[in-house]
């Protein structure tokens, strides 16, 4: 049964049994989050990681204690101006470097196609991927990004006109620069 038919199927068993609408209203919401929920990917958490490098805007080294080799990161969600993209890159950099501790937790959410792992990182409950978002650091890569949060973040930075956002060009789409380039 498809999810549109089982909440249908809830919403009809709720109203015979003669359900007020607030119930139901709230029976549906559950049900909708909750699947949500359950379509998400499985993330798998490791321990405290301690930074080694932060290279620009969105990669990162780390080392792990559960892994001998360093673990190269790309942050989940986001791509930010490359370093040959001048100022924007290394602001996007410095402003990753400034909101980052010394140890940080890593969510891994998969590999990219260069073996980096691909993860959510976090100082403390700080979300660093959606920090520079919300910054205007970082740009939401839509190909590659399913969480709808960092589109709201980006959307707030774009009507702020913070950093990559203050004024037009590549360095707001570095995906496109870097086919040009």
């Amino acid at each position: 049964m498809s999810q549109q038919q089982s909440l249908i199927a809830l919403i009809s068993r709720l109203y015979r049994q003669k359900y007020p609408i607030p119930i139901i209203i709230i029976a549906v919401i559950l049900s909708l989050v909750t699947s949500q929920w359950h379509s998400l990917p499985s993330f798998q958490k490791t321990d405290e990681c301690e930074i080694l490098s932060i290279y620009d805007g969105d990669t990162m080294t780390l080392q792990c204690p559960n892994k001998t080799e360093k673990t190269k990161v790309r942050l989940y969600c986001i791509d930010t101006p490359e370093k040959k993209q001048t100022p924007w890159g290394d602001k996007a950099r410095d402003h990753l470097r400034a909101i980052t501790s010394k140890h940080v937790r890593l969510v891994e959410i998969d590999k990219d196609r260069y073996g980096r792992t691909v993860g959510e990182v976090y100082a403390g409950d700080v979300n660093l991927n959606l920090a520079q978002v919300e910054a205007g650091q970082a740009a939401v890569y839509d190909a590659y990004c399913k969480d709808p949060k960092y589109k709201v973040a980006e959307n707030h930075a774009k009507s702020a006109k913070k950093g990559i956002w203050a004024m037009n060009g590549l360095h707001q789409t570095p995906w496109k620069w870097r086919k040009k380039h």
